[in-house]
């Protein structure tokens, strides 16, 4: 098997090879450390190489294989951990120079999943200063780059985890989705990444557990690899409430198994808060869900009008942004990014009241969303309204064109497909729709009622096999 062949392994095939005794997980896990050792000039997507744990982990997988000691569904399989979870011993610096010396002295409950498992930790992935936006540069680490195409954005903010997937430097990463930030790169770096459904995977992460937001969920290259990461962070933790009642990650609708669709229904919507959509992506778009429909699929477009509460939503994350790490800025102002430090003088302007009202918004929203969610078994749409924005955009300087269009913010005219089921709770899939006319990766996002996540992964199965992506590579460099 050649190195890129080693490389671009799924990690499913990589666990089953090693299981048999046909891969040894000190060859695997040494050919990925090196691989990121040739691309991390090039594309900066880690803030932390934890090599030699990492070959002292992969010698004691080897040691359990040759034993016949039992052996976790991901044994011997690298994954990356965006540097907002916590890691044992490791620097978990949150993508900002205020941690830059912070270790913790106990893993996240996901990281502790991911090992007992068998996953082996490679490294910590970039993410913007605390995860604050859908872009991953910041005084801490520079800019982390997009592997198909260096000057344009990985998204965020699990951009290193997106884009060392792509990048084929181990099969899974964990990421985090406050606003999207899990679909977005992994839009922007053709690989899978899934939100799933609030409390399906605890959240040790959040700040207020009773009003998040925010979701941990797995980035990977195949639907199957998506599943079997999933499958190991799922299930309830007293750390976060809503998992306690969350029924079990696996439950299927009758209709999605097998490849005939007929029965499934679908509505499709073409614009949420954003007022225009690339030509590309909608092309892709429209030609994934043809493919879905030729399998029994049946479709309409979403006509009616919805508040995505843009404006309330914005205002809500600010205000958090604000209380968060408004209490950082005397003291380190200037070495924070600038365009945290605009979130938080926004913040440092919502009322109460404003605060308030973008609550019971939110709350307008799901029961919106559920509305649709009694004539339609899932919903679709493009995940982003364009490819990659360039690696320098300047998201408090710039407004996001698309088509030559100014379309706003870039939470208005980019990401606006994304935000809105983080605020309402659902599950969300970005899987790859094909490549735009840049030549750089388009993503479809496919939406389910709450606790359907396996309905999503079984729907992104069938266009994996119909529009297969897996097998495409980015330049090496």
């Amino acid at each position: 098997m050649s190195t890129q062949d080693l490389l671009f392994l799924s990690a499913a095939r990589a666990a089953a090879l090693i299981r048999n005794r046909k891969l040894s997980p000190v060859e695997y896990v040494g050919a990925v450390l090196q691989a990121i050792a040739a691309q991390q000039p090039r594309l900066n997507a880690f803030a932390t190489v934890t090599a030699e744990r990492a070959m002292a982990a992969a010698r004691t997988a080897e040691q359990a294989v040759m034993t016949g000691a039992p052996l976790g569904p991901l044994h011997g399989v690298p994954v990356n951990i965006k540097d907002l979870f916590a890691t044992a011993q490791v620097r978990t610096g949150y993508g900002s120079k205020i941690y830059a010396e912070n270790v913790p002295t106990k893993d996240d409950v996901l990281v502790s999943r991911l090992q007992a498992a068998g996953a082996i930790v490679i490294g910590k992935t970039t993410t913007p200063e605390f995860g604050h936006k859908g872009l991953t540069d910041g005084p801490a680490f520079g800019i982390t780059r997009n592997p198909w195409d260096p000057d344009r954005t990985t998204g965020g903010s699990s951009g290193g985890a997106a884009a060392a997937v792509a990048a084929g430097l181990g099969p899974l990463g964990l990421g985090t989705d406050g606003a999207g930030s899990i679909r977005i790169p992994a839009a922007c770096c053709g690989v899978i990444g899934l939100k799933p459904t609030a409390g399906l995977v605890p959240y040790e992460q959040a700040v207020d557990s009773f009003a998040s937001y925010a979701a941990a969920g797995p980035l990977a290259r195949t639907v199957a690899d998506t599943a079997l990461m999933l499958a190991a962070l799922s299930g309830p933790d007293t750390i976060d409430p809503w998992s306690l009642t969350a029924p079990p990650f696996g439950r299927v609708q009758p209709a999605t198994v097998g490849g005939d669709l007929s029965g499934l229904r679908a509505g499709y919507i073409p614009r949420m808060a954003n007022s225009v959509l690339a030509r590309d992506v909608e092309r892709n778009t429209r030609d994934a869900i043809a493919a879905l429909t030729a399998r029994g699929l049946a479709v309409e477009e979403v006509t009616e009008t919805i508040d995505w509460i843009e404006e309330p939503a914005r205002r809500v994350y600010m205000g958090n942004i604000f209380v968060n790490f408004g209490p950082y800025v005397a003291e380190w102002r200037d070495q924070m990014t600038p365009s945290l430090l605009d979130y938080i003088d926004q913040g440092s302007t919502v009322t109460l009241a404003e605060f308030r009202r973008g609550q019971y918004a939110r709350t307008g929203l799901y029961r919106a969303v559920q509305g649709l969610f009694g004539r339609y078994d899932i919903l679709l749409s493009p995940s982003l309204t364009r490819t990659a924005l360039d690696a320098s955009f300047n998201g408090v300087k710039e407004q996001v064109s698309v088509d030559g269009a100014a379309a706003g913010t870039t939470r208005q005219g980019w990401t606006s497909y994304v935000y809105p089921f983080n605020l309402t709770g659902h599950p969300a899939i970005s899987i790859p729709s094909g490549w735009g006319d840049d030549g750089l990766p388009t993503g479809l996002q496919i939406v389910g009622r709450w606790h359907a996540d396996a309905d999503l992964l079984r729907l992104a199965a069938v266009l994996e096999q119909d529009r297969p992506w897996a097998d495409r590579r980015p330049p090496a460099g």
